[in-house]
């Protein structure tokens, strides 16, 4: 038995030294009653007899759940641990550090409780099963590090299913917060969005996500590259989403590489991890715009990447301009689920973006073209945008 114990204290003392683990030991989140028990009356009232009366009510009345129970204000983290931060597929027992961390950033951003659900399946049908019958537990749905392309099916049918807000974070809550620091890059370098070339370098889950709201928004021209180089026409063995892709992006037809692509374009949106040379950003056009999003370690060296570009943004959270997905999705959650939405549609995700762009407001400058991730104005100013939008476009309840 001592020998155990022994190797018990040796494996403790990997982690003794690194305040991350700290942090993490015991979990990051506990269930805290909002009601205490003193007495038999107060025990009579939390459970029975008491709340078979409130249980009787809802039952004949089901709308009365979003006043008497907690679901309507508690957001579900949903993840099979296939795409985790840059890890890749780690599994659901590694993936919940991050999910509880997710939920944090609910409580703390967004005043609404989260619950991590982790899975360990990674079977399309099963997710959406899992979670359609877990759903009346909770007021929206945020799934998370779910891999592309099975992510798309997911949320789709997620959305199909559910009348509750259903958002997959790691596509919207990037592209969210990517067009908000776009829009705030035109006022640096007196440009409109329709007059862009933009190339993106990553066809998952983020990239599709970005590609689709700069369309939506106006942004003029996209070419979106994945490791084979540019989705073209004459590309073989497409997914669904690359030939959708294909359909509505690349206007000039062009089938060489990303690099090539780069020569005269004014954005790089890198989403895909690698390294671009400095010949390729050397290339692009003058008062050009450069984010580069791969984390720990951006695909453009972005002390390089200043000496040719107007603007230049990173996710790394030591450098100016982060995008980090925290200045979404805690208030688009909160202002939906505060109006009832039923769902998070498209012109939600937009008034999203001009509610954070427009958080920065006359300060926009070079290295300010994004809010703080701890900028205690971006989650209610999402969240009243969010919910207004919801409710002009009468997708409440």
């Amino acid at each position: 038995m001592g020998g155990n114990q022994t190797e018990t204290d040796q494996r403790a003392d990997r982690f003794a030294d690194d305040p991350a683990f700290a942090v993490h030991e015991g979990g990051k989140l506990s269930v805290v009653p909002t009601r205490s028990i003193e007495s038999i009356a107060d025990l009579a009232l939390t459970y029975t007899p008491g709340v078979a009366r409130v249980s009787s009510a809802i039952a004949a009345e089901p709308e009365l759940a979003r006043r008497f129970t907690w679901a309507p204000r508690v957001v579900a983290v949903v993840s099979d641990g296939s795409a985790v931060l840059g890890l890749g597929n780690i599994g659901p027992a590694a993936s919940l550090p991050v999910m509880e961390g997710k939920a944090c950033l609910f409580a703390e951003f967004g005043g609404l409780s989260a619950v991590p659900i982790v899975l360990s399946t990674n079977d399309v049908d099963q997710i959406v099963e899992t979670v359609v019958a877990i759903a009346p537990s909770f007021g929206g749905i945020n799934l998370e590090d779910i891999s592309a392309p099975r992510c798309f099916e997911i949320e789709a049918r997620l959305r199909e299913r559910l009348d509750i807000p259903v958002m997959h974070d790691d596509q919207h809550g990037t592209a969210i917060v990517v067009l908000a620091a776009l829009r705030n890059a035109m006022k640096v370098v007196g440009r409109e969005l329709a007059d862009l070339r933009v190339v993106v370098a990553g066809a998952g889950a983020a990239g599709v996500a970005c590609t689709k709201i700069l369309l939506e928004a106006g942004v003029g021209d996209i070419a979106v590259a994945d490791s084979q180089g540019i989705l073209h026409a004459g590309r073989a063995d497409l997914t669904p989403t690359k030939q959708w892709l294909v359909e509505n992006t690349n206007r000039t037809g062009n089938a060489g590489t990303m690099v090539d692509a780069l020569r005269g374009a004014d954005v790089y949106l890198g989403l895909s991890g690698g390294s671009v040379p400095e010949s390729a950003i050397a290339a692009m056009a003058p008062n050009c715009i450069v984010f580069s999003l791969a984390n720990p370690i951006p695909e453009v060296d972005p002390q390089m990447a200043a000496k040719y570009a107007a603007v230049v943004a990173t996710g790394r959270s030591d450098l100016p301009n982060q995008i980090n997905n925290v200045l979404a999705f805690p208030g688009i959650f909160r202002g939906a689920i505060d109006a009832g939405a039923h769902s998070i549609t498209e012109e939600m995700k937009l008034a999203a973006a001009a509610a954070i762009a427009d958080v920065v407001g006359d300060e926009v400058r070079a290295d300010y073209v994004v809010p703080s991730p701890l900028d205690r104005r971006v989650a209610e100013a999402v969240a009243a945008a969010v919910g207004a939008c919801a409710r002009r476009q009468g997708v409440t309840v």
